[in-house]
């Protein structure tokens, strides 16, 4: 299957198993011209909801809970989801990209598959259906402004899926906690796979950059919605950016930030 007809089929399917279809075959002999989507095709009853200021993610004394905790892991495949849904989008934005990087980000998107997969399954073993809870834009507000493929690395890589290198083992050191392992161990694999994503960013931008210094080509290249703190956690972890290849000058900008 080509890389287009794949992505097309992901922000046009109705049924998450459309939505999380993977191809092990797939080609990119046709790129085709650039197709932009105003807004993915989603399953029923998992549409984009308006997030209220009372939905917010259950605090780290509430996790003992575990249905408080399955409500986290909802909200993450939540984030997953429009992760796949993105990565979809920019093979079809940016066509004429460079085909390394086509294909690099059709890795990211199958990975970030495997993720919303593995989040539905532990959901359901704490009996919380994917879908069950409300489902919000969050991460797509940001695609009328990725125009380009540095936008898009500096946005996704650098940014949101930076800010998980804090984020997992956050969540994940809460729930090992309170005794649940399975979704500690479930975060520890998130938090493996987006310290790859964000060094496939890093790489990725020191070759569109030209002769920008790094953190000023990642800057740049923000949306209008977005801040250098977007790109981290409650709590900083340098180790993590490291073993992603990021730099020492660049850790200590956005630590400082």
């Amino acid at each position: 299957m080509e890389l287009r007809e794949w992505a097309t089929r992901i922000l046009s399917a109705s049924t998450l198993e459309e939505k999380l279809l993977d191809r092990e075959q797939l080609t990119d002999h046709d790129p085709g011209p650039p197709l932009l989507w105003k807004e993915p095709v989603r399953p029923p009853g998992m549409g984009f909801k308006k997030r209220t200021k009372k939905e917010k993610l259950p605090p780290l004394h509430e996790h003992r809970e575990a249905d408080k905790r399955a409500i986290c892991l909802h909200r993450f495949a939540g984030h997953e989801l429009l992760a796949v849904e993105i990565m979809a989008y920019a093979l079809l934005a940016f066509p004429k990209a460079p085909p390394h990087l086509r294909k690099g980000i059709a890795n990211t998107l199958r990975e970030e598959q495997g993720h919303v997969k593995l989040y539905m399954a532990r959901m359901e073993e704490m009996g919380l259906k994917f879908g069950d809870l409300p489902l919000y834009r969050h991460f797509w507000s940001h695609v009328e402004f990725l125009t380009s493929p540095i936008k898009y690395i500096s946005v996704m890589s650098l940014t949101f899926e930076m800010a998980n290198l804090d984020f997992a083992p956050y969540y994940g050191a809460s729930f090992e906690k309170y005794g649940d392992t399975k979704s500690s161990a479930l975060m520890a694999q998130i938090l493996k796979d987006e310290i790859a994503h964000v060094s496939f960013g890093w790489n990725w931008l020191k070759k569109l950059k030209g002769e920008t210094e790094m953190w000023d080509a990642w800057k740049g290249n923000l949306t209008p919605l977005l801040i250098p703190k977007r790109a981290k956690g409650a709590i900083f972890q340098e180790d993590n950016r490291q073993r992603a290849g990021v730099s020492e000058a660049f850790i200590e900008k956005l630590k400082a930030y």
